[in-house]
């Protein structure tokens, strides 16, 4: 995949058990830092298909799944490792910062068990 996938409250959980590297970013329309960082996520995901899937929650239509990861913040990126966390990012950071993340995500993944 090589861009955002929208996910929602009724498959999320299957979506994030789906795939051996995750990144979630989760959102809202009416969120500016949200829209900054938007074309980044767009970016990365063309960058690391194949590697990572990127999907997006928008926090307003999907308010379980939100509350289920204690989202308070948007933007909000949490990284999964074999649907687990292994990361959590706020706040709308630079591209160099995001890319950090997710090689970090990437390396961590090639360790073993």
């Amino acid at each position: 995949m090589d861009k955002p996938v929208d996910v929602g409250d009724e498959d999320f959980g299957d979506f994030v058990g789906r795939f051996r590297f995750v990144v979630v970013d989760f959102w809202a329309s009416w969120c500016p830092p949200c829209r900054v960082i938007a074309p980044i996520i767009e970016k990365l995901a063309k960058q690391y298909a194949g590697k990572i899937v990127f999907a997006k929650v928008n926090v307003d239509q999907n308010p379980k799944t939100a509350s289920m990861y204690g989202i308070t913040a948007i933007p909000t990126l949490i990284f999964f490792k074999d649907g687990e966390v292994f990361d959590v990012v706020v706040g709308a950071l630079p591209e160099n910062e995001l890319k950090q993340a997710v090689e970090k995500l990437l390396e961590e993944g090639e360790k073993k068990p």
